[in-house]
């Protein structure tokens, strides 16, 4: 069981809000573009490559790295995965792609870099049902996401992108009442924001 004593206390505070804070808001702003959401898509494209790389990128990869210091395996390999994804559509989207040239090519290599990534969200959407249900809402939303970007790379369908682009929205959403629960519940010391966690205690 864990002691309360304050030896046993974190080393440092919970990342988790950060993680998901991070990856909220680049997905946000992508989503906004993929939707096809008013006008200046290509203005808000560019917004979501600089997240990319910024917060949903460097922070949210720090913010696994401090994961792995409170021996969360889960939101180790979440946060430092999903960090390196958005690092990684930043170079893809800032030197791969323009240096591919070729539109069919390009999207030959989209579609690819989306499917790796579905089936990665998938496995970690089955392990996010011991977390907690908002986190698993985030990687259920997440893996549909995926799956229909993946579709719509891969047959060119503006439908499927704007789907995926929804779908989106809807996950960096959840994402975002995750991390609000977070740093709430963790500032007032008690679980004033319901997350309705899953994990199995003192082990």
């Amino acid at each position: 069981m864990a002691s309360n004593s304050p030896s046993a206390q974190p080393a440092v505070a919970d990342p988790g809000p950060l993680g998901l804070a991070a990856f909220a808001m680049t997905t946000f702003v992508l989503s906004i573009s993929n939707a096809q959401i008013g006008t200046g898509a290509k203005g808000v494209a560019a917004a979501a490559l600089a997240l990319a790389l910024v917060y949903g990128g460097i922070a949210q990869f720090a913010a696994g790295m401090w994961e792995f210091v409170r021996k969360n395996t889960f939101g180790a390999l979440a946060f430092t995965s999903y960090g390196s994804f958005w690092i990684a559509y930043f170079v893809f989207g800032k030197f791969v792609a323009p240096a591919i040239g070729n539109a069919g090519d390009v999207n030959a290599a989209v579609t690819v870099f989306l499917l790796s990534w579905t089936i990665f969200t998938c496995y970690m959407m089955i392990a996010s049902f011991r977390v907690s249900t908002a986190v698993a809402l985030v990687f259920v939303l997440l893996t549909l996401t995926f799956l229909a970007l993946t579709i719509g790379a891969g047959t060119s369908s503006t439908m499927f992108n704007q789907i995926g682009g929804y779908l989106g929205i809807l996950t960096a959403i959840a994402a975002w009442y995750a991390s609000f629960a977070g740093v709430v519940n963790a500032t007032f010391g008690r679980n004033v924001i319901p997350t309705h966690s899953l994990a199995i205690q003192g082990h």
